[in-house]
């Protein structure tokens, strides 16, 4: 790793742990944050993002990304601009790894679907989902509920994405055990994450898109980033037909925007003059980002992207399922509990909200091959479109 820069988080000023582990030393010579990293690693919750939706609910095709091979891709992306930045790679590295986990089978058509099966009880969302999932639900260590993730990890997890004023139950009681201080922006590496994850899925998004054959290299050159990559890359590869031009595109279009992103990045923290991890805390502003340009290209690439993939009428259908899959199961356990699995009846509370979030927790937790099954076992039969 390169030397740390001023702003970087340092693992030998963390905050700390909410339970303290003497004896922690003895598992090896890491520091605070690659523990991090390996806590979400070998998490039970991890390991079942490979059977959980990124683009294409479960995909019956080898090559299509899931939400682990997303997570993998955020890593490398984000690992690499930490890098560029003298930031800390290996906080950065478990904020990509672990940015999903709270994510409930079927993606957004399953979050859609438990939002509303907990409307008036709280509602459900994935982001304070993950930090419920890595702070209570998993439970790998004898005397405490959850992974016992450092405060700078809690706190990227939290806040990525900006600071939070409204934050809805999930994420207050997780703000109010570990004092998250969610109204400042995170830390460089969580701000790093946020945008390696929309760098990876705006370009690995593409790449399964045009697999699948619900998009096209036409109808992608309606985007301005994307027309000029491909014009370059037909240029440089004029004797090549377009099938093998596909990866060349995706591939400039991400050195694009990270150089980009490294770039603007650097100027914001020169002009912000922030010194120290708590001043980037206090800037006021997010320090990571694409200049003006890039995040105009990005925008149409995002609209671009819901017009004619994530709203195609065989995702819209996928989706429909997808939410009558979430929905069926919701009824099903809560007209009758003593059908969930006895780990999860022994825990089941009495009255509500909490037993509806527990059995919200339960289905969140399913991989999408889990769930369709669980739906065949205690609702009955189901018909699916193509793609599951």
């Amino acid at each position: 790793m390169t030397a740390l820069a001023p702003w970087a988080s340092s693992p030998r000023a963390s905050r700390g742990r909410l339970h303290a582990e003497p004896g922690a030393a003895e598992r090896g010579p890491r520091d605070a944050f690659q523990r991090d990293r390996d806590r979400v690693i070998h998490s039970i919750s991890f390991r079942r993002l490979r059977h959980k939706t990124q683009v294409f609910m479960a995909p019956d095709g080898d090559h299509f990304r899931v939400r682990l091979t997303h997570s993998i891709e955020v890593a490398q992306i984000g690992r690499t601009i930490s890098r560029a930045l003298g930031l800390n790679e290996d906080l950065t590295e478990a904020l990509c790894l672990a940015h999903d986990i709270g994510h409930p089978p079927f993606g957004h058509a399953g979050e859609e679907a438990l939002e509303r099966a907990l409307a008036g009880k709280g509602g459900f969302d994935h982001n304070g989902h993950t930090l419920r999932t890595l702070m209570m639900l998993e439970r790998p260590y004898p005397r405490y509920a959850g992974l016992n993730l450092t405060w700078e990890t809690l706190e990227g997890l939290a806040k990525h994405n900006g600071p939070i004023f409204a934050p809805n139950w999930a994420l207050a009681e997780a703000d109010a055990e570990a004092r998250l201080e969610l109204t400042s922006y995170a830390s460089l590496e969580a701000q790093v994450a946020a945008l390696a994850d929309d760098i990876a899925y705006d370009n690995h998004d593409i790449d399964d898109g045009l697999r699948a054959g619900l998009l096209s290299i036409d109808q992608l050159c309606e985007v301005p980033l994307v027309a000029r990559g491909w014009a370059i890359a037909r240029r440089d590869f004029a004797d090549l037909g377009d099938d093998r031009l596909h990866g060349e595109v995706i591939r400039s279009q991400i050195g694009a925007m990270v150089n980009d992103l490294i770039a603007e990045t650097r100027q914001r923290i020169h002009a912000s003059g922030v010194a120290s991890v708590d001043d980037v805390r206090a800037a006021g502003r997010a320090l990571v980002g694409f200049s003006a340009d890039m995040a105009a290209d990005e925008r149409r690439l995002k609209a671009f992207m819901y017009a004619n993939l994530y709203h195609h009428p065989r995702q819209l259908a996928a989706a429909a399922a997808a939410d009558h899959v979430i929905d069926g199961l919701f009824a099903a356990y809560h007209a009758d509990p003593s059908l969930l699995p006895e780990e999860w009846r022994i825990r089941l509370p009495d009255a509500e909200p909490y037993l509806s979030r527990h059995i919200a927790d339960f289905i969140a937790g399913m991989t999408d091959r889990y769930a369709v099954s669980r739906y065949r076992e205690v609702v009955g039969p189901i018909d699916l479109p193509e793609g599951f």
